[in-house]
C-alpha cells in the first residue's frame, strides 16, 4: 500500500508537504504514511482515494485496477 501511494503522488508531480495540504497534514506526517512507519486512518485514506481519482482498495492493493 505504502508504495502505491507515493507513486500516486509522484505521478501528479505533488511534494510530499503538498500532499500534507491536501490531507490538512505535515510533511512529516505524511513521509510517514509514505514509510509505513504509522497507519493511515481511514479518513485520510479515504481522501488520498477521492485526490487522486481511484478507490480505496487499489491504494489497500486489493485490486490492481485503479
Amino acid at each position: 500500500m505504502y508504495p502505491r501511494i507515493r507513486n500516486l503522488r509522484e505521478d501528479r508531480d505533488l511534494t510530499q508537504r503538498e500532499m500534507g495540504v491536501v490531507l490538512s497534514c505535515s510533511q512529516r506526517v505524511y513521509s510517514n504514511y509514505e514509510r509505513g512507519d504509522l497507519d493511515i486512518p481511514t479518513d485520510i485514506l479515504i481522501k488520498l482515494a477521492k485526490f487522486h481519482n481511484t478507490t480505496t482498495d487499489y491504494i489497500l492493493g486489493l485490486t490492481n485496477k485503479k
